[in-house]
Order: structure tokens, then sequence, then C-alpha cells
């Protein structure tokens, strides 16, 4: 190699002597020839590694990859290709990259943790190999000495050691990127909550609203056809909507349910809450519990064992003139809620026919 600029070599001409030569020689000549190449080309390779110094990697571990890098160079190079020069840059520029990518940290984590992280796996291989099942956090926190909190440090730095591009292509083949596997905000999940919220607060909704609200926003009716069923004004309509609609929106950004602002004027059961000494509530309820309002009751009565948070809810029955079995599922499942919640729950005012009902169902040690 005597191709000289000035006092380097000028590798490409090297690489061209390398190329001529090497077509007549015999095996031991090429590798001669071969190490002599990759020996006038080493202070590029020692220069290259020098600019990726201080980023955590020790320096002759740089020189080393850019080594490999170079021996690539040497034995990867096609005169046809162009410079040989530009081709050494790129490659082992490459392999320098491909080191950090491969075996250092993507997100700054201390040395400490670093080194512990490291410790952390083999003790977790070691144990697993011991107990045939993998570790605690205990169990390894024990081998090494350490505090769990520091196996927890240590396992969660872990995941800095390397990252992945969301533009990344999934593979050679196909032009999809990883990000484009991720699933976007679906907005029917994100209403379900909305959805569940509505549906509790549409029966505290009195009966005739709740029914005009269903013939106007899932029946399509107009206000003026909805006036001509229930015998009143459109205007009335108009303004029983906008009550209702206002009340719901109300309750669905606060977190305590407001009063209804109006008169019930329900047919069915109607309820009355007020309070006793000892955070004692009292629900006094009037009228039959059917199938068309054991939700809506279950619903207030659950309420009403939220409110003020009582001790005590003695449900007064004296008003109640008929119960069915939807009736008895909904005070059987408040009476599961309030135990549930250590709230003391008790039927008061029931009439013989209703406490044959009660003791069948389980509901006798309620009974006063």
């Amino acid at each position: 190699m005597s191709a000289l600029v000035g006092e380097e070599l000028d590798l490409d001409l090297c690489a061209e002597e390398y190329t001529r030569a090497r077509l007549d020689a015999g095996p031991a000549e090429r590798e001669r020839l071969r190490e002599d190449l990759i020996r006038a080309a080493m202070p590029l390779a020692g220069r290259l590694a020098s600019r990726y110094r201080g980023r955590g990697e020790p320096a002759e571990d740089l020189e080393q990859v850019a080594r490999i890098g170079l021996v690539k160079t040497v034995d990867r190079y096609d005169s046809d290709r162009g410079s040989f020069t530009a081709f050494a840059v790129v490659t082992i520029r490459g392999e320098l990259r491909r080191h950090f990518r491969d075996h250092t940290w993507s997100v700054h984590v201390p040395r400490r943790l670093q080194d512990l992280g490291l410790e952390v796996k083999r003790a977790a291989d070691a144990l697993t190999a011991r107990f045939s099942r993998p570790p605690t956090q205990a169990e390894i926190a024990d081998f090494l000495g350490v505090e769990e909190s520091d196996v927890r440090a240590a396992r969660t730095s872990l995941a800095g050691y390397s990252s992945e591009s969301l533009n990344r292509r999934i593979s050679d083949t196909d032009d999809t990127e990883i990000g484009d596997l991720f699933g976007a905000l679906d907005p029917e999940m994100a209403a379900v909550d909305d959805r569940a919220t509505l549906a509790d607060l549409l029966l505290r909704v009195p009966r005739r609203d709740r029914r005009m609200l269903a013939l106007r926003f899932w029946g399509n009716l107009s206000q003026a056809e909805i006036a001509e069923q229930f015998g009143i004004s459109q205007m009335q309509v108009s303004r029983l909507l906008s009550r209702a609609l206002t009340w719901l929106r109300t309750a669905m950004l606060t977190d305590v349910v407001p009063p209804w602002p109006g008169e019930t004027d329900e047919p069915g059961v109607r309820m009355v809450v007020t309070s006793a000494p000892g955070r004692t509530r009292i629900a006094r309820l009037h009228g039959e519990i059917d199938r068309d309002n054991a939700s809506e009751l279950r619903v207030r009565l659950m309420a009403a064992l939220s409110t003020g948070r009582p001790s005590r809810l003695d449900v007064d029955l004296s008003g109640v003139s008929l119960l069915d079995a939807a009736g008895m599922r909904a005070l059987m499942a408040v009476r599961e809620i309030a135990a549930a919640r250590g709230v003391g729950l008790r039927y008061t005012g029931v009439s013989a026919y209703l406490e044959q009902l009660i003791r069948a169902t389980g509901l006798g040690v309620l009974l006063s």
C-alpha cells in the first residue's frame, strides 16, 4: 500500500490496488492483501468511533465496533459501487448506530438503577431455575439484599433500555408502520359511562316526562303530536321537555343529583324521605309497587342510602297497597346494597298481606 496523499494514505487508491492485485492472487496472498487494506483503513475507523464518545459507552467498545464495520466494508466492497472511503464511512457509522440501538439505554436512567436492573434480571433468572417458577419481588430483594422498592424501581428502569419508533415498518415487505397497529379511541366505548349514567337518571324523571322524552327522541314525534297524545298544548310540551333536559344536563355534570324541579304527579308509588335522630333516615312509601316503577324505586332507595351517609334506613310500607314480584326483587336488591355499605335497613308499617310476602322472600329479619 503505497498510495500517499500528504502524510495519509489515499484509501480509494489503496482499494483500487487491492481490487487489481487480488484478481491473480492465490488464497494466501488474497488474505494478506485483505489484512493490508484493513490495517491501512484503521485510522479512519478510529476517527469515526471517536465521534461517538461521551454517550455512555466505553471508547474501547466503540473502536471494536468500528473495526467490525471496517472488516465488513472490505469484505463487501465492490469497485463498481464507487468510492471505498464513502462506502466505509456509511458502513462503519451504520454499525456504530446499530450498536447504540441494541446495547444502550434509550431513556436516561441513573447508573445505580442501570446496574441494579441488570442484577435483578440475573437474580430473577437464577431464582426461576431454583424454584421452577418466577420469583416474587420480595424473594429477589432478599436474594440481592436490597429493599423491595429498589427492585421495583430497577425493573421499571429496564423499560428505558431500548425504545422502538412508531414509524418503523413492521417488516421489509410491508409498508405498515408500528403506529398503525394502535387502535384509535372508539367513540362508542367513550360514551358507555355517559349512557349508563343517563339510564340511571332517566329512572328518576317522573313517568309522564320520561314518556315525553321517549316519544320525542326515540319515537321522533313532534311536540304537537306529543301534545295531542297527552291532551295538553304544544307550549306545555315544550316547557316540560325543556325542564327535563335542563335537569338531566345538570345532573350529568354534578356529583350530587339535584332534586327534581317540579311535582312528580306519579300515579304509582311516591316516596318521602325524612331524617331522625342518630343518623337515621325514614323513607315513607305510598301507592303501588309493581314492575312499572320497581326499578325507579330501587334507584331512589339507593339514593336515600347514600345521601348524608345514614347509619340506618327505615322504609315505611304502611302506605303501600300492592307489591308484586318486581317490587320484591327491588326491595331484596336494596337490602343487599345496604348490607354491603354497612347501613342498617328495616321495613316497617307492613300489613299482614305484605308481611307474608316479605317473610317468604327472606326479609323477615328486617321487619320490626
